[in-house]
């Protein structure tokens, strides 16, 4: 395993992190505990040192399932990252009774990295700013609670350049990055920015939610044939001087074994100028058939209505890439169609990637109907 300091704070971390926020499911629907947590406990007995979960993530058992993963000495291991559900405060007596709840489902007496999760415009003035949760951090840092604080972020360059300038107390922040996002949300300057302050800086969605993972033929022929599609895009990340560490949502005992296998040979500057101008090709070539960036994250689940969101913009996003009879295919089998949205809106207020989710849902239904 390769490791790399962690912006200001002294700590060598992992450069592949264990995202546990797919983690695998059994056919009810739940998560495959048992699993899971060998599959973490496989990836830190392989060199990596940072897990991370959230309050919302797996319908909300993935808090447990990590506290379980790192008992028998795991946990002296592992350095543990959680997440504020900034939504849930709603007075400033919150941050407190939500963090406890966090430690307690866990099972920890204290969180290495803490993070205020996915801020937007909205999230940090109403929030962050209206419930003083940076004091709050403070306060929990100075009480042994956590050890570090940060961010992670779905929003515009501006935004993100507003709050890492909010407070000097920053650790670090987590970003969506991937040869695809490199203009998009914080993207490549907001990484380069970060850094020169001296955060250190998390990449999740390196796959873009799995999106680069199985490549059109187009994106695919941009690319050498001797690494899997996996490789490129993680190789990517890796390759930026400014990138702490990447987190990989895996789902399976295969994806790990595979992850830690690249990861081992990661390095700031491995790709060559050439390989560069690959993924600057692959980025216009799928920018243009891409129809919607969804990245699969399941925020926006479930819908009130029936309707499985990320699987129509999936097949929304292979009429792009297979053609329509494959998709049309595909859409016909769905139990629940695009039509079925009745333009409640709850999960455009949910969505980081801010998708026009009913506006979307017109256009897919008009296309296969």
């Amino acid at each position: 395993m390769q490791y790399r300091t962690f912006g200001s704070t002294g700590v060598k971390v992992s450069a592949l992190g264990f995202g546990a926020m797919r983690l695998p499911v059994q056919s009810d629907g739940t998560a495959d505990e048992q699993e899971s947590i060998r599959m973490i406990r496989h990836a830190i007995d392989n060199g990596v040192n940072y897990v991370d979960t959230a309050y919302p993530y797996m319908n909300g058992t993935s808090e447990i399932i990590v506290g379980k993963a790192l008992k028998d000495g795991y946990r002296e291991k592992t350095y543990l990252a959680d997440k504020l559900p900034v939504w849930k405060v709603e007075e400033e007596g919150d941050f407190e009774k939500v963090l406890e709840e966090q430690l307690q489902k866990l099972d920890v007496e204290s969180i290495d990295f803490y993070l205020l999760h996915a801020l937007s415009r909205d999230r940090f003035e109403e929030k962050v700013k209206k419930f003083h949760l940076v004091d709050h951090m403070i306060e929990a840092k100075k009480a042994g609670k956590i050890k570090y604080m940060g961010f992670s972020f779905h929003d515009e360059y501006d935004l993100f350049k507003e709050i890492i300038d909010y407070t000097d107390a920053w650790d670090f922040c987590q970003i969506q990055y991937n040869y695809i996002n490199t203009d998009y949300q914080a993207g490549q300057a907001g990484l380069e920015y970060a850094a020169s302050k001296g955060l250190g800086v998390i990449v999740m969605e390196p796959l873009l939610g799995g999106r680069l993972a199985q490549l059109s033929d187009h994106v695919a022929e941009t690319f050498s044939a001797d690494k899997t599609a996996v490789e490129h895009a993680l190789d990517f990340v890796w390759d930026q001087e400014p990138v702490s560490l990447l987190l990989s949502g895996m789902s399976t005992f295969g994806q790990v074994e595979e992850n830690l296998k690249y990861a081992d040979a990661s390095r700031v500057g491995m790709l060559s100028d050439e390989e560069r101008a690959c993924y600057v090709r692959a980025k216009e070539v799928f920018d243009k058939m891409a129809l919607v960036r969804c990245t699969a994250c399941e925020y926006c689940m479930p819908c009130p209505f029936g309707l499985n969101i990320p699987e129509i913009f999936k097949i929304y996003n292979n009429f792009g890439v297979r053609g329509k009879d494959k998709a049309k295919k595909e859409y016909d089998e769905l139990e629940v169609k695009a039509d079925a949205c009745r333009t409640c809106r709850r999960c455009e207020n949910e969505c980081p990637q801010h998708i026009e989710v009913s506006r979307v849902m017109k256009d897919i239904a008009e296309l296969f109907g």
